[in-house]
């Protein structure tokens, strides 16, 4: 029993660890105002990383703000913190976004980071060469009610297939994207929906096959992969607001003119954060398969809103007032 006990307040201090270091305080001096950052530790992140890298986010809050950050694994994780507040705003998937505004109407999209960045990849011996083969395969998701899960039943639906759990003939699997490759290798995946750069990874360590490239999976160019999603009490203050907007899109031109060098930024953010250093040639391929962009395509977001209401995640498929851009384009001059 008391190793058992050791073991176990062993583990949370662990934890505890992993968190601390995690949240990171960027600015501010003890009392001022602060302003959560929440985002993934990944590329199709950039836009927040290269606004932290290139202090643009320092630069259009002013001294008066503390930012701190806070990474998380997976879209289900931002949203609890977020609904917790110790997130205001960050980069999200919309599925995880839409899903909790159904329930709660205190988050909202208020701006656009990513399109496409995913892709449907099978594995070589799955006997898989479109997509109608996968009646009665096992194809992985990073998360339940996620966006590549909303995203593969939008491509399923289409060639008239759906998921075992919904009378279907697809299992869905939720694994870590990370963990797809040895399961690739295992033969235990017939095929993964799975962002990058670790499609591109299955493509060349565990012979993967691309069944549907990022320009042709689910909406294609305009599938969003991750926005920016604020909390209802961030939304209301328009200096915060317009700050954190004037940063993001400041990155979005950036990304946009210096490729290259946004890469690099990626490259050295993640590895700084987590110790583990990305491979430039996985991520100037990956690069290639997503689009930086603050658009939000208000129609695409609402089917995915009918999905996951059809998949049993949500209610409802209400999610007017989600989208909020009116600041966005303000600042844009649109």
């Amino acid at each position: 029993m008391k190793r058992k006990f050791f073991v176990l307040a062993l583990i949370s201090l662990v934890i505890l660890s992993i968190c601390a270091a995690c949240a990171k305080a960027e600015q501010g001096a003890p009392g001022s105002k602060v302003v959560n950052i929440g985002y993934f530790p990944n590329l199709t992140h950039m836009a927040t990383i290269v606004a932290l890298e290139e202090g643009y986010f320092t630069e259009a809050f002013g001294e008066d703000i503390t930012i701190n950050t806070k990474t998380v694994s997976n879209g289900g994780l931002f949203m609890e913190a977020m609904a917790t507040k110790s997130i205001d705003v960050g980069t999200v998937g919309p599925g995880p976004v839409l899903n909790f505004y159904v329930r709660d109407p205190n988050y909202h999209i208020i701006s656009g980071a990513v399109n496409g960045g995913a892709v449907l990849i099978a594995s070589e011996d799955s006997n898989v060469n479109e997509l109608a083969d996968l009646d009665r395969k096992r194809v992985a998701i990073p998360g339940i009610g996620g966006t590549q899960d909303i995203m593969l039943r939008k491509a399923l639906k289409d060639v008239g297939l759906k998921p075992t759990a919904n009378g279907g003939t697809v299992e869905m699997f939720a694994a870590a994207p990370a963990d797809t490759a040895t399961l690739f290798i295992q033969k235990s995946l017939d095929a993964a929906a799975i962002p990058e750069p670790w499609g591109y990874i299955l493509e060349t360590q565990a012979n993967g096959k691309l069944l549907l490239d990022w320009e042709s999976f689910a909406w294609g160019k305009e599938s969003p992969n991750t926005v920016v999603a604020a909390s209802k009490n961030f939304l209301e203050d328009d200096k915060l607001m317009k700050a954190y907007l004037t940063a993001h899109v400041k990155a979005v031109e950036f990304i946009e003119q210096n490729p290259e060098e946004s890469q690099n930024l990626v490259i050295k953010h993640i590895k700084e954060l987590t110790g583990k250093e990305i491979n430039k040639a996985e991520l100037e391929v990956a690069f290639k398969r997503l689009k930086v962009t603050t658009s939000v395509n208000d129609e695409v977001i609402q089917e995915m809103a009918d999905i996951s209401k059809e998949a049993g995640y949500i209610p409802s498929s209400d999610i007017e007032g989600l989208i909020q851009l009116d600041q966005l384009k303000s600042i844009e001059g649109k």
